[in-house]
């Protein structure tokens, strides 16, 4: 199972033995790449002597918890998202990155970017914002209610392509042992830098989480710790 605590975090996350402050944030559910970016902040917020608990939700309905203040954020999001939902407040810098990518079962072609599959019929994931942002406008696009819902449909051949995170598509084709029928096309269709947030009362922690991502950033650790991650992952059974 891929949702195990890495050993690693345990020397990260150890601290002083008083209580700690205790953030909740809310996780889109079943998506390899928020694991690995909740992983990732777990260790940023493990230095600061905080603990994070996940609230594992579909993509819509993290955001209306998060921005109502229901919870205490988001993991990671597209960098846009405060122009939407202006109760976050955005943490710089990027804490992850995605690479959006597009699947398909028959179809065979270079990827040019998001005009390329204009003129298919497109799944994607309700809630995920690089998705719905990349696709707005195209006249063929279904948004379905998972991950998983979303590769079934593909396999059924429901639409043409779909397109979610390289990384996480990987991991769920295989889950369900389609990956000699669903391949991923090259190149990802975009690199997307993404932010974690915070709703507005933890507003004073903002630039202290940025803080300290910023040095795992230049220390290195940080790329060290997304690589042990997705490999964690990949390798899983």
């Amino acid at each position: 199972m891929w949702r195990i605590i890495v050993a690693c975090l345990s020397l990260l996350a150890a601290g002083p033995s008083h209580a700690q402050e205790l953030i909740r944030l809310a996780r889109i559910a079943d998506i390899p790449d928020q694991y690995v970016g909740g992983e990732m902040l777990r260790a940023v917020y493990a230095k600061l002597n905080i603990k994070l608990e996940f609230e594992d939700v579909p993509g819509k309905r993290a955001l209306a918890l998060s921005s109502a203040g229901a919870v205490d954020g988001e993991i990671q999001r597209i960098g846009t998202l405060s122009s939407d939902y202006p109760t976050l407040i955005q943490v710089t810098p990027a804490i992850n990155y995605i690479e959006p990518a597009v699947f398909t079962t028959k179809l065979r072609f270079d990827v040019a970017g998001w005009n390329s599959i204009r003129e298919y019929s497109i799944g994607i994931v309700r809630g995920v914002g690089s998705s719905e942002a990349g696709t707005r406008g195209m006249a063929r696009v279904t948004a379905t209610t998972s991950l998983e819902n979303m590769i079934r449909m593909l396999d059924a051949d429901r639409f043409e392509v779909m397109v979610t995170d390289l990384f996480s598509g990987r991991v769920a084709v295989r889950k369900l042992n389609l990956q000699a029928r669903i391949v991923p096309l090259s190149p990802p269709l975009e690199r997307i830098h993404i932010y974690h947030y915070l709703h507005e009362p933890h507003r004073d922690l903002v630039p202290k989480v940025g803080k300290v991502i910023a040095q795992m950033e230049a220390s290195g650790e940080l790329a060290t710790l997304r690589e042990a991650l997705v490999k964690q992952v990949l390798s899983a059974p």
